[in-house]
């Protein structure tokens, strides 16, 4: 419940739907109940059984007063003074007309109840969808790691829907329903207390059986979610890697993969959809065992032939056409039960992301940065994932205006330590200090506005190439974003295009070259024009041709700035102020170009001599 309470809140402020959703839903139940109340007058008048000297119990006209008594006053006055006349039509006529608009009014009020529940709805699935992605851009990078792509997506689709579907459509049947059903049985009870005791003997023995069942939907439901999550990582990873599926022939084996998780699911979903609907079959099958029984008791109280009968025919009939009623509020209830259960897992699955806690986030005390003067410094840096140490006793210093190139093996540490100054993650041990400060007392959004990162795959979106130029900028200039492009060797193949800058290109880029994806990465560096440049490997996936380009849209780009260069390819960093040899997580060699191959059993030699030979 208190996952389901949870998720109710997000369609605050509650009084914006409650007020006028309980409004309308009373007089729908007022005027619901009223026309079921009005077939014993109709049924006196088809059966012969109008008793006109009851007349005389309403001789004036009742006063107007705003309470349900009155209306019922009001009717019984003008049935009567029909009645009296001894037309019968007139009062079939009148008792008719009473009941379609009673019926008209329950259900317009009942389309206005249900108009705010639609609202109330759709603005909360909206608000927990945001909320679910708001958080996701806000975790740190690590978290991404410890989870599958195609999971976080499923949390943020089919579970939501979920939710959609089974949490915020209870509302009505949890704020309306019993309501409804409280009605109903103060009409049974004023048409036969005993009947209606009856029947309360009976429904709580169903009412326990439905609890268990639905109570045991909410593991199949949470399983139902998890295998749709790794379903939907499936696809994903399938869709991203169609190239490499195809050129190794192996499309039977994803398929299988596929087949084996969609069989497993549909399994899921089938045990959990019979349970589902066990309940309200039990429901209604009670109801009938029920009406059975009331027809039997209640006949009893009509067929007595001593002239003892308690009970009218024409109360009876409207008994029975009331109490079958009951069942459709008492069903809607049961299936909203079995639906909780089914988006409380859903829900939880939603919620364990919202509340991941944000291990990277700016203190309350942060500082604004509002400029960079002095330079990076990295002092006693150590860092470790998953209890695993990646770096120790880092120790090196940028000053502005200057470039450090690191350098060495795959998995040394390098890309750690360029995704440690603009926080992606924060340091263990030790500390990153920038103009003398540590990052970390800095808001992150001054922090990483001082910053442009340009990696070895080029992370672009299904959009213009304007608008990836001008990522996060929605009001970008025309002249700015050009000379951005120019500056990134990027301009002559733009207009190159057939609708120029507003070409749009493809899932990730797919609509461009590897080159022509890299060199819009840098002009989109080159747009935000920061103070601060971290290059991680950013031509090493290059053919020869693009390299040159790329690298001379870096080279432009490099000018005046800080840069913290990561590179396979020595050759493209011989020009680095510094150069910093990072082998298991340690800096084992640092200094010039010339310098570092002047070493004869430098690392920094043997690195450059491989790739001489290669």
């Amino acid at each position: 419940m208190k996952t389901y309470l949870r998720l109710i809140s997000y369609a605050r402020p509650f009084s914006r739907f409650v007020t006028p959703f309980f409004i309308f839903s009373l007089l729908s139940i007022i005027f619901g109940i009223f026309q079921f109340g009005l077939l014993i007058p109709l049924l006196d008048i088809l059966f012969g059984q109008i008793e006109p000297e009851k007349a005389q119990q309403l001789v004036n006209k009742p006063t107007f007063a705003l309470e349900f008594g009155y209306l019922k006053d009001l009717f019984y006055y003008y049935f009567y003074k029909y009645s009296a006349s001894g037309n019968r039509m007139s009062v079939l006529y009148f008792v008719t007309g009473v009941i379609v608009g009673a019926v008209v009014l329950t259900n317009l009020f009942r389309y206005m109840a249900q108009r705010v529940v639609q609202d109330a709805r759709t603005y909360s699935v909206k608000r927990l969808r945001e909320a679910i992605f708001a958080k996701v851009t806000r975790l740190h990078v690590g978290y991404f790691n410890n989870e599958r792509k195609g999971d976080l997506l499923a949390r943020l689709t089919t579970d939501v829907q979920e939710v959609e579907g089974s949490v915020v459509n209870t509302l009505d049947a949890i704020f309306k329903e019993p309501f409804l059903l409280v009605g109903y049985f103060i009409l049974l009870f004023a048409i036969s207390w005993e009947l209606t005791i009856f029947t309360l003997i009976v429904i709580p023995i169903s009412g326990v059986i439905i609890a268990w069942v639905t109570k045991s939907l909410k593991q199949q439901a949470k399983e139902g979610q998890e295998s749709a999550g790794r379903l939907m990582s499936i696809i994903e990873e399938t869709l991203s890697g169609v190239r490499i599926i195809s050129s190794f022939n192996a499309q039977s084996y994803v398929l299988k993969k596929f087949e084996q998780e969609n069989n497993h699911y549909r399994e899921t979903t089938r045990r959990m959809g019979n349970k589902r609907e066990l309940a309200p079959a039990f429901s209604e099958a009670s109801g009938v065992m029920v009406v059975a029984g009331i027809l039997v008791y209640g006949g009893s109280l009509i067929l007595n032939n001593d002239g003892t009968a308690t009970l009218k025919a024409s109360e009876f009939i409207t008994y029975i056409a009331t109490f079958s009623q009951v069942l459709r509020p008492a069903k809607a209830i049961v299936s909203s039960l079995s639906g909780i259960q089914r988006a409380q897992a859903a829900g939880e699955r939603i919620l364990s992301v919202i509340d991941a806690p944000e291990v990277v986030q700016s203190a309350p005390d942060a500082l604004e940065l509002t400029s960079f003067s002095k330079g990076i410094e990295f002092k006693n840096v150590t860092f470790s994932y998953e209890e695993k140490q990646v770096l120790k006793d880092i120790n090196f210093y940028i000053p502005k205006g200057k470039t450090i190139a690191l350098v060495g093996g795959s998995g040394g540490g390098k890309s750690t330590i360029a995704d440690l100054i603009p926080r992606f993650y924060d340091v263990e041990g030790g500390s990153i200090l920038l103009d003398g400060k540590d990052v970390r007392s800095y808001t992150l959004e001054s922090l990483r506005n001082e910053m442009g990162i340009v990696t070895q795959q080029s992370i672009l979106f299904n959009d213009t190439i304007f608008n990836n130029i001008a990522f996060g900028q929605p009001d970008a200039k025309e002249e700015d974003v050009i000379r951005a492009a120019k500056i990134a060797n990027a301009h002559d193949f733009i207009i190159a295009k057939e609708d120029g800058y507003q070409t749009v290109i493809g899932d990730r880029g797919s609509k461009l070259s590897g080159g022509q994806q890299q060199r819009l990465s840098i002009a989109r560096a080159v747009f935000k024009n920061p103070s601060i440049l971290i290059l991680d490997e950013a031509t090493s996936a290059l053919d020869t041709e693009s390299e040159k380009l790329v690298q001379e849209a870096l080279s432009n780009l490099m000018k005046g700035r800080t840069a913290l260069v990561i590179a396979h390819r020595l050759s493209t960093i011989q020009e680095a102020d510094e150069i910093l040899v990072i082998q298991n997580g340690q800096i084992v060699e640092r200094g010039h170009h010339q310098e570092l191959l002047e070493k004869e059993a430098g690392v920094y030699r043997r690195l450059t001599m491989l790739q001489q030979a290669v």
